[in-house]
């Protein structure tokens, strides 16, 4: 896999090159500087890393604060993946997919808004992914801005975050990288106001696959940022997922609470999909019911007749009043205090065209990212800057890092769990080196 000449259809046209030359020219110089890493062997962690605290947990592994130390500088997240196991022995059967998949995507990858991997470390049974330190993600802003009562993110910050969201998204659609699990947790924001994508673990390429992407993998994209095909069963899908899980961070930056946020239904035990009837009603409440004049695939899809079962249902009268996206946009700006004369400003009509193209039901026509980028939304108003904080006097508190050794637990093997809690051996071990 070479993304060093991507394909000519997915490129940037010239007419998109010209129009987005002023807003991008801030950023050609920090894509330039970045660079791709490889494997590395015969290195220990702790040869390399001072590890300063536990960050979170997922069913990948754990990731960890770490400094650099012997030359290597700067501050870094770890990720330490968890190897599959069978049985009670425990035996260890490799890596996941989605683990090998990361890994692989990463060290091709370099753009200014995409996380940056600077090394892969293999250790005993383990294997550690170490990227650049971001202090911020986009959850623990919009729960800033909560706190202790609401108060709007300046709209010119989320215009910036958004920009350089698209703009690192389109980097991926150019070279045929699918995310498939943007949400506001995996959007990283260093403490210069740069926004990377981060978390690639579902992403994959799209180019020609030899299986449907739903036969790899049957659910991805978190719930309430799950585009509307997706929710339908559709067997083959777009980029157009991604941005509408863009639409749906849009509309979380500015109401500061998600737009679709349904309940989810969970596999059963042989493992089948269920419909999610109730994020479904969810984004019908707020678009209206889909309708095959406007999306004609829309009878193709596997779940269509579930849909039709929630017309049948009897619902909650607002339930069929039909699209109701611009009330909800103005009453949000209203209720954030969003306004041309409020030192929040304002991001306007053109928002709200944005957002609807985004939020669009049919995929074939939801806003692509290079268009995005060209929108009103971006070219009026000035040039957006490269850093998101720019004029922005709030001062957002750094992402919470675990040193009480009370929180943490050793599990019996290195990359397992034990009680739910997570593993510390990285952190036990720094500290007895310590001592």
């Amino acid at each position: 896999m070479s993304l060093t000449n991507p394909p000519s259809s997915g490129s940037i046209s010239a007419r998109a090159r010209t129009s987005l030359k002023r807003n991008l020219q801030s950023f050609d110089e920090t894509i330039d500087s970045r660079r791709t890493t490889g494997y590395t062997s015969k290195v220990r962690v702790r040869d390399r890393y001072h590890i300063v605290g536990f960050i979170s947990s997922g069913t990948y592994g754990r990731v960890y604060k770490a400094i650099g130390k012997n030359g290597h500088k700067g501050e870094f997240a770890i990720k330490k993946f968890k190897p599959d196991k069978e049985g009670e022995s425990i035996q260890y059967t490799g890596l996941s997919q989605s683990a090998i998949r990361e890994m692989a995507l990463c060290t091709e990858l370099s753009h200014a808004n995409v996380v940056q991997l600077e090394e892969i470390i293999l250790e005993d049974k383990c294997i550690f992914m170490v990227f650049e330190y971001t202090e911020h993600d986009l959850l623990q802003i919009i729960h800033h801005h909560t706190q202790p009562q609401r108060h709007a993110i300046p709209a010119k910050m989320v215009r910036s975050i958004l920009f350089q969201l698209l703009n690192g998204l389109l980097y991926l659609h150019t070279n045929w990288v699918l995310h498939r699990d943007l949400k506001p947790a995996n959007i990283l924001v260093t403490s210069s106001g740069a926004v990377r994508i981060g978390d690639l673990g579902l992403a994959r390429l799209f180019y020609k696959p030899l299986n449907s992407l739903f036969t790899g993998d049957k659910v991805v994209v978190t719930i309430w940022y799950r585009a509307p095909e997706l929710l339908l069963g559709s067997r083959h899908y777009t980029p157009a997922v991604d941005m509408w899980a863009v639409g749906c961070i849009f509309a979380e930056l500015l109401s500061l609470r998600p737009i679709f946020k349904g309940e989810e239904a969970k596999m059963d035990s042989k493992k089948t999909v269920p419909f999610q009837r109730n994020q479904m009603m969810k984004i019908v409440e707020i678009l209206g019911l889909p309708r095959k004049e406007t999306w004609p695939g829309l009878a193709s899809m596997p779940e269509y007749t579930q849909l039709q079962s929630l017309v049948l249902h009897r619902q909650p009268a607002h339930f069929h009043r039909g699209p109701n996206l611009e009330g909800w946009y103005q009453s949000c700006l209203k209720n954030g205090g969003y306004s041309a004369t409020s030192s929040a400003g304002t991001p306007g009509a053109d928002g709200f065209d944005l957002i609807s193209r985004m939020l669009e039901y049919d995929p074939t026509k939801r806003i692509t990212a290079e268009e995005a980028l060209e929108h009103p939304y971006f070219t009026n108003g000035g040039s957006v800057s490269a850093n998101c904080f720019e004029g922005i006097e709030s001062k957002y508190p750094h992402r919470r890092v675990t040193q009480d050794d009370n929180d943490m637990r050793t599990g019996s093997l290195p990359g397992t769990k034990r009680s739910g809690l997570p593993d510390d051996s990285l952190l036990r071990t720094a500290k007895r080196l310590k001592e």
